[in-house]
């Protein structure tokens, strides 16, 4: 996929609405070689996504060897709404607690005195830091069962086209 073909997928205002969410799902391949699919809250900044993670995390070490990933964001209603993307994440090991982590988290439902606790347990938990995994889009595709739909179901209605011609 070109770099424009995914910029215009990521451009559109659904992928725009999605892409403002705060949950995404990260696939990606474990040190085992068995897949692995999570949830993580996310922040998009323009052209990547951030997600951020302790140090200590698990997955690091397998991104570090395998860094192809896969997201997901979708919505929970019918017709679902959903932005498949994939890229190649990129480990940035930082100290304090990331902007885009305290941006990820600024949807969540908290009086002004919970955030400053919450805000003040998060920097004790994570004082040495945390690790930003940066992945820039190499393929994106939007789907909303309106105007566009899964590969397969597009091939299944192309077909069902040719049979009544026929």
């Amino acid at each position: 996929m070109q770099p424009n073909e995914i910029t215009e997928v990521l451009n559109r205002p659904l992928s725009q609405e999605l892409l403002a969410r705060d949950m995404t799902r990260l696939a990606y391949v474990a040190k085992d070689g068995t897949p692995r699919n999570i949830p993580i809250i996310f922040a998009w900044n323009g052209s990547e996504i951030v997600v951020c993670t302790p140090k200590n995390a698990p997955k690091l070490q397998a991104l570090s060897e395998n860094p192809m990933v896969a997201l997901t964001i979708d919505t929970e209603v019918h017709p679902p709404k959903i932005l498949l993307i994939r890229g190649r994440a990129e480990l940035d090991y930082v100290d304090g607690i990331p902007d885009e982590y305290l941006q990820s988290t600024s949807t969540y439902e908290m009086t002004p005195e919970q955030r400053v606790e919450w805000e003040k347990e998060i920097r004790s938990l994570y004082h040495d830091g945390m690790v930003r995994i940066v992945v820039t889009p190499t393929w994106a595709k939007l789907i909303d069962f309106e105007t566009t739909l899964p590969s397969p179901v597009e091939e299944l209605i192309r077909q069902r086209a040719e049979r009544q011609r026929a």
